[in-house]
């Protein structure tokens, strides 16, 4: 028979054994038993309670601070100039459905392999990522991207010593300037009349008589010079087509120096965007104006009518001649001329107050192309003209 030291030393022997089961077991569970599922658990329910987003990058210097005002997102770091609200709604609709793949180091003095040491460092790669307005605000560092190893993002919370590898291409941008609304204005050449530019003291104007010209054409060009090509003139008037800034900044930080030059696009509708721009410091600047020309408004809108009256009455005289399918009911350019005037010299007013409610009181950062397309002259356009070849003298 077993005596009590033998059954004591079987009971210890068999409740270490049950121990390193356990164990065992809990070191083989996924990381995702090991830390809730979601990096940011109740991030997606909280969505619309976020009030502020800042993210701060190496040394401590802050990135860019979003807040949601009255009017919507703005980047307050900028002024307050409109975010691109879409894009943070991407973002952190990212970190919401953000996974926890695994467990990484969290050793220290290791943080810098993934990105996820302080920001307080000079050489930090990571970004902190501060979210205010859920009941449990956020703050993580969102380090390099696993690009080596089948994808994710390296992160620590950073208040917490494990680090994680979390599902997604998490890493935010860390140019402010990528955070601002950078679209600015749109008006393709193709709906530009004219475009009459004033630099160093001398006119440039290229114009259109028609929509449907080809090219735009160079005015006043002086004897003896020609475009340098058939659709050389075309570059000014794409200055406002697909416009989008590279930064802003308040107009009263500093006035445009003299020797700006100025520019008015002209659109065959009235619309008309006055622009100054400068180069400074390697950079190129803008301030613009919007304004409407309402008797060349006023010109085109009843040439529209015309057309649609014309258009109207030839498809009526197509169904008086036995085409039932050419019959319709007229358009309100021919049912109601003088309403279909009122909506359509409101609806450019409206367009028109939009932009120049989105240009007043800011100067705008702008691509180098894009000032490059503005910064022209007639000498920059033309040529001398060339000499034509003498004609062969007659044989006697």
């Amino acid at each position: 028979m077993m005596n009590a030291k033998t059954l004591g030393i079987i009971a210890a022997v068999t409740l270490a054994a049950l121990a390193a089961a356990v164990g065992l077991n809990h070191s083989r569970k996924p990381a995702t038993e090991l830390r809730t599922s979601q990096l940011v658990p109740g991030l997606k329910e909280e969505i619309n309670a976020i009030s502020k987003v800042t993210l701060t990058g190496a040394g401590n210097q802050p990135i860019a601070v979003l807040e949601r005002r009255d009017a919507g997102w703005v980047v307050a770091s900028r002024d307050g100039y409109p975010a691109d609200s879409g894009k943070l709604r991407e973002f952190v609709l990212k970190l919401a459905d953000a996974t926890v793949l695994e467990p990484k180091t969290a050793n220290k003095d290791r943080y810098a392999t993934l990105g996820v040491e302080d920001v307080t460092a000079a050489d930090a790669k990571g970004i902190l990522v501060q979210i205010e307005g859920p009941k449990t605000p956020v703050h993580l560092i969102v380090g390099n991207y696993n690009g080596q190893g089948g994808g994710g993002t390296f992160v620590r919370g950073a208040d917490e010593a494990q680090s994680w590898l979390a599902s997604g291409t998490l890493t935010p941008d860390k140019n402010a300037g990528d955070w601002l609304s950078r679209d600015l204005a749109d008006i393709p050449a193709a709906q530009i009349a004219e475009v009459t530019i004033d630099k160093g003291g001398k006119t440039l104007r290229v114009y259109k008589e028609n929509a449907s010209d080809p090219n735009f054409r160079i005015a006043d060009l002086p004897k003896g010079r020609e475009p340098s090509s058939d659709a050389v003139a075309n570059a000014p008037a794409s200055g406002l087509a697909g416009l989008r800034i590279d930064g802003v900044q308040k107009a009263d930080a500093g006035a445009a120096p003299e020797q700006a030059l100025k520019a008015r696009f002209v659109a065959f509708d009235g619309r008309q965007v006055d622009v100054t721009a400068w180069e400074q410091g390697g950079k190129h600047y803008g301030q613009f104006t919007a304004s409407l020309d309402e008797a060349r408004a006023g010109a085109h809108i009843q040439a529209a009518q015309d057309t649609a009256k014309a258009e109207h009455e030839a498809a009526a005289a197509k169904a008086a001649a036995g085409d039932a399918n050419a019959a319709a009911a007229p358009p309100p350019a021919v049912a109601d001329p003088g309403k279909d005037r009122e909506d359509r010299l409101a609806e450019l007013k409206k367009q028109v107050g939009d932009l120049d409610r989105r240009f007043a009181g800011w100067t705008f950062e702008l691509p180098a192309h894009k000032y490059a397309s503005l910064d022209k002259s007639i000498d920059d356009l033309s040529k001398p003209v060339e000499a034509k070849p003498a004609a062969p003298a007659k044989k006697k």
